[in-house]
């Protein structure tokens, strides 16, 4: 174990060194130059004696600063190389962090891919000619004014408020599935829905997944007693149901209820016409999966006003994981914090919320801002989309393969519908977004190369050989296994939902939030919370994958400052202060008058 903690502070520490000798590189030409400049002006080059006679004087001094700068863009590729290989490559072991085996077939060193060859090499001049100017367009900041007139108040009680129920017409068991988001999406359509029903909620369990293979239920995530006291205004809820309904058979008196049992995006009148009945014969119900199965309009305003108040308030991660949250940042930042507390750290990691004894402190130690970007680039993502990533026929193979095993409704459907070409499925925007991708967007977008990025989960779909060009543009790129020894995420191995909330946290407390799939739970919900407790300082970018496909389909001819342009004018559109419309997730979109209030 020794061992491996070593190896992990070694990647910390290499990560450090990366950005300081980048740094020294940089001063080192910067120095050179000028003392060779400063030579030149001992001799006049129209004197051809003299020249001779300089050259012969200084030529050792010529012939060190040549490979002394040789020297360190070897290094530089070097250690772009090692930190390629120590995140995505790893050691033998074909366990990942947060436990599930892989395939060690799968991480076999590949060729480097890259589609995007030539805006590559004019993404990396441009990034060279704007490192010493000073930012044009800053994309750390929001863009409107607007954003910071919406302040939060889900938890406010109003004239108007439901209140808990007189009356109870019984128990409500969830059980639910997939990973840390989906589950926390359905804790909050439980609890409208207890209130809908005037029924009691025991606290909800998670299914456990074949898949992820955590074992984590609610109060290893989340402080049950805070939850509990946080709601017991509005809705009745227990730890567990009463002994005389425990002994019942709940599959057999017909008050299972499965996802098949209740459509997607089901209105209120759907839950009163087929569940209620049932609640009140049998006194109790048990959902079973209860995937999307809460529709948002039409819907009570003080119903959805109580989702609000449990997914922003209601739901604090236990202090384990706030703690190790805030080494997280801690390091992210390395040890520089912000000057005033923010009600988004404070709401995320409790006590353990980083701060500063003074604000000339702050001033003395400045602050380290960074990037955080969800890349949802995973093996199942790209096999799943059926698109073609460049890989050639090995990729292809491979993942047909994938699908066959993961996807076997998928290949039903495909047998059964009408072929759609691989240039049709990228114009369309249903292609995830390649690394590559991300890394020209966020260079077309002015982020400069020494910008520090944090990568949320890190299961990259062919490792190194598909981060390359991501690295070679932005080196200083770390995740929570870089950042963290193997002692400090020891108690999270084998709990992938724990492992998730601590990626939650990096991302949403980011100076800037940067996703390549708006349909992602994590990155709608981390951008929900941001939106609702940013105060206008929290800027997240979303990319369109349908305009960037057109973008970069003129890979081949389009100019970098055509590019440039056209990449900042869709994320700018995706920026604008927008108030909730009808079907859309408040917990992506708080902005609306049931959950935020307008100053």
């Amino acid at each position: 174990m020794s061992k491996n903690n070593n190896n992990n502070n070694n990647k910390s520490v290499l990560r450090l060194k990366d950005y300081r000798v980048r740094s020294s590189d940089s001063l080192s030409k910067v120095v050179l130059l000028h003392n060779l400049k400063d030579d030149s002006g001992k001799f006049n080059p129209c004197k051809g004696g003299n020249r001779h006679t300089w050259f012969r004087r200084n030529v050792k001094s010529v012939a060190f600063m040549f490979v002394l700068t040789a020297f360190m863009f070897l290094l530089d590729s070097v250690m772009v190389s090692v930190f390629g290989s120590i995140n995505f490559h790893g050691s033998s072991s074909t366990r990942n962090s947060d436990g599930r085996e892989e395939d060690s077939v799968a991480h076999k060193e590949r060729p480097t891919v890259e589609m995007y060859g030539r805006l590559l090499n004019l993404a990396s001049s441009a990034l060279v000619a704007e490192e010493f100017k000073q930012e044009s367009l800053n994309f750390w900041e929001e863009p409107y004014q607007e954003a910071s007139k919406w302040t939060p108040c889900a938890d406010k009680r109003y004239p108007t408020s439901l209140g808990k129920p007189g009356e109870n017409n019984g128990y409500i068991m969830v059980s639910a599935n997939g990973g840390l988001n989906q589950q926390r999406v359905a804790i909050c359509n439980a609890v409208a829905v207890a209130s809908l029903l005037n029924a009691t909620l025991v606290l909800p369990k998670f299914l456990y997944s074949n898949v992820w293979k955590d074992p984590s239920q609610f109060g290893d995530i989340y402080q049950e007693d805070y939850f509990m006291r946080m709601l017991k205004d509005d809705v009745h809820i227990v730890q567990e149901l009463p002994l005389h309904l425990k002994s019942l058979d709940i599959e057999a008196i017909g008050s299972l209820i499965t996802d098949a049992d209740i459509v997607k995006e089901a209105k209120p009148i759907d839950y009163i016409h087929t569940v209620l009945p049932l609640l009140m014969k049998n006194k109790v119900v048990h959902f079973l999966g209860f995937g999307n199965r809460l529709g948002f309009d039409p819907f009570p305003p003080e119903l959805q006003r109580l989702r609000c108040k449990c997914d922003f308030h209601a739901l604090k991660f236990v202090p384990k994981i706030q703690e190790v949250g805030s080494l997280l940042i801690k390091r992210i930042r390395k040890f520089k914090y912000h000057a005033a507390e923010r009600q988004l750290d404070k709401q995320l990691l409790g006590d353990f919320t980083p701060s500063i004894s003074s604000k000339e402190n702050y001033v003395e130690r400045g602050s380290s801002r960074y990037l955080a970007l969800h890349l949802r680039f995973e093996e199942d993502m790209a096999a799943y989309s059926q698109c073609d990533f460049g890989g050639g026929e090995h990729e292809k193979k491979e993942l047909e393969a994938y699908r066959e095993v993961h996807f076997p409704l998928l290949i039903e459907r495909l047998k059964n519908s009408k072929p759609v070409s691989l240039a049709e499925l990228r114009k369309l925007g249903k292609c995830p977004l390649t690394p590559e991708e991300a890394a020209l967007v966020l260079a077309a977008l002015g982020f400069k190369r020494g910008t520090y990025i944090y990568l949320a989960g890190s299961r990259i779909y062919g490792g190194s050989s598909r981060m390359h060009p991501f690295t070679n543009l932005y080196p200083n790129l770390v995740t929570k296994e870089t950042l963290l020894t193997y002692n400090e995420l020891a108690p999270f191995r084998n709990f992938s939902s724990q492992l998730a909330a601590l990626d939650f946290i990096a991302c949403a407390t980011s100076d800037v939030f940067a996703m390549t799939d708006s349909g992602s739970q994590l990155s709608s919900l981390v951008s929900g919370f941001r939106t609702y407790y940013g105060d206008g300082h929290a800027p997240t970018l979303r990319p369109n994958k349908k305009r960037l496909a057109a973008i970069f389909s003129e890979n081949s001819t389009i100019g970098w400052t055509t590019f440039e342009d056209r990449v900042r004018k869709m994320i700018e559109e995706g920026q604008r202060v927008r108030v909730r419309g009808s079907g859309r997730s408040i917990y992506r979109q708080p902005r609306c008058p049931e959950c935020m209030c307008r100053l």
